[in-house]
């Protein structure tokens, strides 16, 4: 088994055909069989059921994968350093859209700050999005602020956050304080897209409940949902950290809901597998201290 065996394979797992990798990696088909039969032969597993000419991943052959990304980008990272000891570095963070509109850009900027030669690059998408990027490896770590779902992925809560339930001047709910668990089936809801932590955590709610309710408008971040609430179209639940100015101008009025606390936690998440470099760590401290 060697390196370019795994790279042959991480290849066709994502193309899912032996002739598009043939393609992909300028190579001859029979050799991209051959490297996958060789695989299999050599661990003693089927990495691959061939059903109507397509291929699918096996249960193995999924844990193989996951090995061989990391294997691959961590051989690509030492190559990088070894050649290149005086250039900067480079880390890839993600993060949930709450964060990445609150925290992320304090954290890249001290990051920065303490590691002038280094870069940060950064992506921001729902909690679901970000997860998926850490196990395909595309980034190094990231901050979200929704439940993991994945059992390859650690989670190390840092900060705790205040989920609210909020409407705009022209709502009926404006100024009343608090509403019990039964009003909110007749209410019009804000809600942000699924995959959204925030949107899980409020639908765990609800079912927990046995609340009915229907999302009138989805919204695909933060920025969109709090216009919304602010025209008065329905209500909506959205990280605390978010309205804070809103909140005070008066443009968003606070509702508690009696016998429920929406509180959960910002975590820091990496694939178990990920080697974390001392620059990595670096950064993820900085959160920590943040809490």
């Amino acid at each position: 088994m060697t390196l370019r065996h795994l790279k042959i394979f991480i290849t066709v797992a994502d193309l899912r055909s032996m002739t598009a990798a043939a393609k992909a990696l300028y190579i001859a088909q029979p050799t991209v069989s051959q490297s996958i039969s060789e695989l299999e032969d050599y661990y003693g597993i089927k990495l691959f059921d061939r059903l109507s000419k397509k291929l699918f991943i096996t249960e193995k052959g999924s844990q193989l994968l996951s090995y061989a990304r990391h294997i691959t980008n961590l051989v690509n990272e030492m190559e990088y350093v070894m050649k290149n000891p005086d250039k900067s570095g480079t880390i890839k963070v993600g993060a949930s859209l709450t964060i990445g509109t609150y925290l992320l850009p304090e954290l890249v900027n001290e990051f920065i700050r303490q590691y002038p030669l280094w870069q940060v690059k950064a992506i921001t998408k729902n909690t679901q999005d970000i997860e998926h990027l850490i196990i395909q490896n595309e980034i190094d770590f990231a901050v979200v602020e929704g439940m993991v779902h994945t059992s390859d992925i650690i989670a190390n809560p840092f900060m705790d956050d205040d989920l609210l339930l909020v409407c705009g001047r022209k709502h009926k709910l404006y100024g009343i304080k608090s509403i019990s668990l039964g009003e909110l089936s007749g209410l019009r809801f804000i809600v942000r897209e699924k995959g959204s932590g925030t949107r899980e955590l409020f639908e765990n709610m609800m079912a927990i409940n046995e609340i009915k309710w229907q999302p009138d408008w989805e919204c695909n971040g933060s920025d969109v949902l709090k216009s919304a609430a602010v025209s008065g179209i329905g209500v909506a639940v959205i990280s605390k950290l978010l309205v804070k100015k809103e909140l005070e101008t008066g443009e968003l009025f606070s509702i508690k809901i009696d016998g429920i606390d929406l509180k959960r936690k910002f975590s820091v998440i990496y694939h178990k597998n990920k080697f974390l470099t001392n620059y990595m760590k670096a950064f993820m401290d900085l959160c920590y201290k943040i809490s």
